[in-house]
């Protein structure tokens, strides 16, 4: 029960609960609930000012996850730099039937090459990197001379890549070289020329970091971004203490996938975590936390603009104008977009069995961090978001996060046929679920 409860006292809730009777209170709920954390509140506010109850929040999650066969989905919502909803759903092992909770351990994908660029982002401040110097700078000789990039040997392009370029996924690098038909590495346009995502260039960062600084980043995330905001159930690699809770992946068809126990540090995505601790580090980066304002402002400055139709497949040289509206563009570690109410700015964190979201505004300094354990998990984000924040016009299909009712636009003729994110429903465009509570 410890397990299921943690966190419920959190944020402005733990000061309501003083008396010997509301600790009885709060205990009694969380008998009843899968995670629990956030039972009691007085509820939660949209960026539109529409105020939720918890139990109208239950109600859309549950709704969601129930049509879009989501097995297990944690919920984090920040207001005011702080947690006020925080609560696992469904259940994180389906043959065991055991209830995910806001302590359950999960993958965090991609959502660890955030982290790791709040970390560089420490050392640019600090003077130990410069996003502008070719990480040439820094290398103790030339890049393809070590192993893993001997594939680089012949183009000397390398050289012309830097730190800002890798953050912003200008490198020119493929996401993955598997993707290959060899499996070998190569830059695929002049570095700086255009946004493509890439985790290959997110870990020759971490090569490119820990020359320079003499450390793992491992060590360098535990101790810079961990241990800062208190997240005591997260790693870079699996933890021998994390095998008494961590949920199992599921892929679309609700076949169990288990949960990987990564035993190598990658930047780009080893990083095992839970939504509350997820949410501490959110709300810390709202808050301004560990960064100078100028150093927090150029992580999140627009770099490159994003004019592709689709983030994936990374190689496609398709491009659209649906966005130019939202200004899609790319940070340092963060993709951006402009909102009905001010910046935004995001992450994802994709597998197989695995599907997380998490984004951030300024404004009201508000966030909603999502992470489900199976596949399915992105056909409800568009409407969750929508039913919990208020419209934001955020890049749904961009994202391909395409609604659970509307699997017509997975097709190849959906990419040639226009999906701005803030227009309404109407001419094969999305805007709320009908499963949704008005």
């Amino acid at each position: 029960m410890r397990a299921a409860c943690q966190g419920a006292t959190m944020g402005r809730w733990s000061r309501r609960v003083k008396t010997g009777m509301g600790v009885c209170l709060a205990v009694l709920s969380c008998l009843g609930l899968a995670g629990c954390a956030g039972a009691g509140m007085s509820g939660v506010r949209r960026l539109d000012g529409r105020r939720l109850s918890s139990e109208q929040v239950d109600q859309h999650v549950e709704r969601l996850m129930a049509a879009a066969k989501v097995p297990g989905l944690a919920v984090a919502l920040i207001q005011d730099g702080q947690i006020v909803h925080l609560k696992a759903y469904g259940l994180k092992d389906t043959a065991e039937r055991q209830p995910l909770t806001t302590s359950t351990v999960m993958y965090g994908a991609s959502l660890t090459k955030a982290a790791f660029a709040y970390m560089v982002m420490q050392l640019v401040q600090e003077g130990a990197l410069e996003l502008d110097r070719p990480i040439s700078t820094w290398l103790d000789k030339p890049l393809p001379e070590y192993e893993k990039y001997k594939d680089l040997a012949a183009d000397p392009r390398w050289r012309l890549i830097t730190p800002r370029m890798l953050l912003s996924h200008t490198s020119g690098l493929p996401n993955w070289r598997l993707t290959h038909p060899e499996g070998k590495l190569e830059i695929l346009f002049e570095p700086g020329r255009r946004y493509s995502y890439s985790g290959e260039g997110i870990n020759l960062l971490q090569l490119v970091v820990e020359q320079a600084t003499g450390q793992e980043v491992g060590a360098l995330m535990q101790a810079r971004v961990f241990d800062r905001f208190g997240m005591t159930r997260t790693s870079m690699t699996w933890r021998e203490d994390f095998a008494t809770d961590f949920a199992v992946g599921y892929d679309e068809e609700g076949k169990p996938l288990g949960h990987k126990r990564r035993q190598s540090v990658r930047a780009a995505g080893s990083m095992d975590t839970t939504v509350t601790d997820y949410a501490r580090f959110l709300a810390g980066v709202l808050r301004g936390e560990g960064l100078s304002r100028a150093s927090r402002e150029e992580m999140l400055r627009a770099q490159v603009p994003i004019h592709s139709v689709q983030q994936f497949p990374t190689t496609s040289e398709r491009t659209t104008e649906d966005n130019r509206a939202i200004g899609l563009a790319y940070g340092l570690g963060w993709g951006l977009f402009e909102s009905p109410h001010g910046k935004a700015y995001f992450k994802e964190g994709h597998e197989d069995g695995w599907r997380n979201y998490a984004v951030s505004f300024d404004q009201g300094r508000h966030a909603l961090l999502l992470l489900a354990n199976s596949s399915n998990g992105d056909s409800l984000f568009k409407y969750l978001v929508d039913a919990l924040l208020g419209p934001t016009c955020m890049p749904w299909f961009w994202n391909a996060y395409i609604p659970y009712d509307r699997p017509e636009l997975k097709s190849p003729q959906a990419l040639e046929e226009p999906h701005p994110p803030c227009e309404s429903e109407g001419g094969g465009r999305v805007d709320a679920s009908p499963t949704l509570i008005r």
